[in-house]
């Protein structure tokens, strides 16, 4: 990746040797439909349908058509699936959820040029996107995915990239960390805050996380220098000094309140729980998103004149430099997201279920045989 006045350039990838490259006349071969899960309505794990049948879109020029080995679910799957963005999605129903996966390119569009067919790759799709990843095969686009390293299976690597991207996204597009800094993450247990952890660490910063007591060995594991238990500490006691960026993966107005009294001045606070969605499912688009734009602005203005920070509503977006440095880390293992349990995409409903009921805390992986 170079930069040329300001502009990205992407140097192009080989082909691995031995494989052909994917061609839209493969896509036609391949599949018209596949079995995928269903979202028809929303509510809860019940309203999920495996449907054996389902039409798979025809490829534009830079899509790649990959068959899933493996997927993960994150908790947007879970706040979707209850209505969570029902202003956009609604209109738009029955979705296929899920915005992770692993697995092979089965074929792609005639503009392809990076990936080849039979070629292990990984990627995730946009929060937008309405056909997602719970299917046998999946649609993205070739800035999407990357290649998958050996040494990662598709269970692991599933579990990676949608949380990854979230957390590059904050750290490196918006707070633009360098070797030196300090970071703090308020719930750092979780997949985002594992890996803006990992991705802090091999950018050369100190990272501090808050977590639960069941998360302390995790987070010191993955590079943290200081993992404080929320449940059990004062975190403004127990953290000394301030940072450059504090990446708050809760977003609620106490860990809101405790990121920005620890911030130094010029700092980034940068939560995942923005407003958007929610004032917009609530009163629609036309009021909801000019209103949270408001919102934002306003705390913007109010943080920069009363502590002299920078504030921001954070979310995950496709990112080819981010991509591929999460593969460098991730073929290297640098960046792990530990998969707790795994179940076969038939089972998905018992997957929903435990996932809302927290009986599974972890990363949940759904297989796709």
């Amino acid at each position: 990746m170079w930069r040329l006045g300001g502009r990205r350039i992407s140097t192009p990838r080989r082909p691995a040797v031995g494989l052909r490259p994917a061609s839209t006349a493969a896509a036609a071969a391949v599949v018209s439909s596949c079995r995928a899960v269903v979202l028809p309505r929303f509510g809860g794990p019940e309203v999920l349908e495996v449907r054996p049948a389902v039409s798979v879109p025809d490829l534009k020029p830079r899509d790649v058509l990959v068959r899933a080995r493996a997927v993960s679910i994150n908790p947007l799957d879970l706040r979707m699936r209850s209505g969570y963005g029902r202003s956009i999605f609604r209109p738009l129903l029955p979705l296929i959820l899920g915005r992770d996966v692993s697995g092979e390119v089965a074929a792609a569009g005639a503009s392809v040029s990076s990936l080849v067919v039979g070629q292990e790759v990984f990627g995730a799709l946009h929060p937008t996107a309405v056909r997602g990843t719970y299917a046998d095969y999946v649609v993205l686009s070739e800035d999407e995915l990357t290649p998958k390293p050996p040494s990662v299976t598709h269970v692991e690597a599933s579990a990676i990239p949608f949380a990854a991207l979230t957390a590059w996204r904050a750290l490196k597009s918006t707070a633009q960390i360098t070797n030196g800094q300090r970071l703090l993450v308020l719930g750092g247990g979780g997949a985002v805050g594992l890996a803006a952890i990992q991705l802090a660490v091999a950018a050369g910063c100190s990272v501090s996380a808050t977590c639960g007591s069941q998360s302390i060995e995790r987070v010191l594991a993955v590079g943290a220098e200081q993992a404080i238990d929320y449940t059990a500490e004062d975190i403004e006691v127990a953290i000394k000094g301030q940072f450059d960026a504090v990446l708050d993966t809760i977003g609620v107005p106490e860990t809101e309140r405790t990121g920005i009294n620890l911030l130094k001045k010029g700092g980034h606070y940068m939560t995942l729980q923005g407003e958007t969605a929610s004032l917009a499912d609530n009163y629609g688009l036309v009021i909801g998103i000019p209103a949270a734009t408001a919102i934002l602005l306003k705390k913007q203005l109010q943080y920069r004149y009363s502590h002299g920070i920078e504030y921001w509503w954070t979310y995950m977006r496709a990112d080819a430099e981010g991509l591929d440095e999460i593969r460098r880390l991730s073929g290297a293992g640098k960046l792990k997201i530990p998969v707790e349990k795994t179940f076969s995409i038939a089972e998905v409903r018992k997957a929903h279920e435990m996932k809302d009921k927290r009986i599974i805390p972890g990363k949940v992986v759904l297989e796709v045989n």
